[in-house]
């Protein structure tokens, strides 16, 4: 299943919510070339800590410091013009060179500023947004799943149960609910990945193929 692709995808949600899974689903069935946000701000860190992007560091920090980078390389990489200050790179546009970027690391307002520098007003104007998130969850059910699916490359895999209920009711749940409300104002059309993801997947794939004229 493969259908034009009119428009590159952001994908953003808190953590276990099913954003990286997406993404490779949207490669697999569409061809959506996948960039993870969280590979970026290793990067980052490998390459410039004194710019002080770090996983698993300061959520609030990390996210404000990496705003420009990813607000100029979305308004660059969606323009009609090609331009960058006085840099005309038109001729290194791909046509249908589309791409999902996922994580979590987003400053919507800094981001929206510096897009409107490339034409866009507003992010939803060049993007498809989806957000993913986990409302619906009890508490023994964020830690069922967590000790379910977390493997060695997880931070929380050598978590106890007790810590994880800890981080579950002070850290996932209240994010879970501001973020539903930070994605909503910015546009993102908003799923919800409490239940039944692999159907809820389904669904996005079908909104997105509609989205791109498919």
């Amino acid at each position: 299943m493969r259908c034009l692709l009119t428009k590159s995808i952001i994908i953003v949600g808190p953590s276990r919510a099913g954003k990286t899974t997406l993404a490779k689903r949207l490669h697999e069935d569409l061809g959506y070339f996948v960039i993870s946000l969280d590979k970026l701000v290793a990067i980052f860190h490998a390459a410039y800590p004194q710019l002080d992007i770090r996983l698993n560091w300061n959520r609030d920090k990390t996210t404000e410091n990496i705003a420009p980078f990813i607000g100029h390389f979305l308004g660059l990489f969606s323009s009609d013009t090609g331009f960058a200050g006085e840099l005309n790179l038109r001729a290194h546009n791909v046509k249908d060179n589309a791409f999902v970027l996922e994580g979590g690391y987003f400053d919507f307002e800094k981001i929206t500023s510096i897009l409107q520098e490339y034409g866009a007003n507003e992010i939803k104007d060049r993007f498809i947004l989806i957000g993913l998130v986990q409302g619906q969850k009890t508490v023994d059910e964020y830690v069922s799943d967590f000790k379910k699916y977390d493997t060695e490359d997880d931070w929380t895999y050598n978590f106890s149960e007790d810590e994880l209920r800890d981080y579950v009711t002070r850290d996932a749940i209240p994010f879970n609910r501001v973020m539903t409300n930070h994605l909503t104002k910015y546009g993102f059309t908003v799923y919800d990945t409490s239940s039944e993801r692999e159907c809820v997947f389904d669904k996005i794939i079908e909104d997105i193929m509609i989205a791109n004229g498919s």
